[in-house]
């Protein structure tokens, strides 16, 4: 019964090991240079258009994990349901400020599309925020807490974990691109903060997250001159 059931997730898993393979060769800076080598008059649309592709084939992987969610393999115990529910809540709020972090308007794309941003990379510089001075990928954080926080079935912990392991791939991913956008700034940065989970001894003060900013315009405008 237990290999019946396994069995029958495989599709499911095949289908989120296919997302999140798309979504990181479609967002990988080596394929976005080579459609602007192409079609660098839709260069503008390319981040709509990836974010529409992401959330259009993430939906029904979604549909599928809760129509058969397989057995309960953890559940928290009463006297710890506070403590579930309590996490899950400061992670969600932790998730709402850190909006605020981010140019949206870039991350959408809206930005590119006003502005006919024809390059290869998102335009804007190094910032570091207040969350980002403790955690590289704070959106990564809080959705690790929201997703483990939880009572867990069978499919959420098998899709969690990949979902773990691209996050831990896909970070590394996408600071590639950081680095080869920002240098020895970015790499400066990513030695004194840590990526996915804050730790309490490694986190970078107001004065140098400044500094290193400060660093990443003036490496930009001397690569634009």
């Amino acid at each position: 019964m237990a290999n019946d059931t396994l069995l029958s997730l495989v599709p499911l898993i095949l289908g989120f090991v296919a997302y999140f393979a798309l979504h990181s060769l479609l967002a990988s800076l080596r394929f976005k240079r080579w459609v602007h080598h192409r079609w660098p008059q839709i260069m503008h649309a390319y981040r709509v258009a990836y974010n529409f592709l992401a959330i259009t084939l993430l939906i029904p992987l979604l549909w599928f994990m809760r129509q058969a969610p397989g057995p309960l393999v953890w559940q928290w115990p009463e006297s710890l349901t506070w403590l579930s529910n309590g996490l899950t809540a400061a992670a969600v709020l932790g998730f709402l400020w850190s909006l605020k972090s981010y140019d949206n308007m870039v991350f959408l794309g809206i930005s590119q599309w006003r502005n006919r941003h024809k390059a290869a990379q998102d335009p804007g510089s190094l910032h570091i925020s207040t969350l980002h001075r403790f955690v590289r990928h704070p959106w990564y954080f809080f959705f690790l807490v929201i997703m483990w926080a939880q009572d867990l079935h069978l499919v959420q912990v098998l899709v969690y974990g990949l979902i773990t392991l691209y996050f831990v791939i896909g970070s590394r991913l996408e600071e590639r691109k950081l680095i080869a956008q920002y240098g020895k700034v970015y790499e400066d940065y990513r030695r004194q903060v840590p990526g996915l989970i804050p730790l309490p001894w490694k986190w970078l003060r107001k004065t140098e997250a400044r500094r290193l900013e400060q660093r990443a315009r003036e490496m930009m405008h001397a690569g634009g001159e």
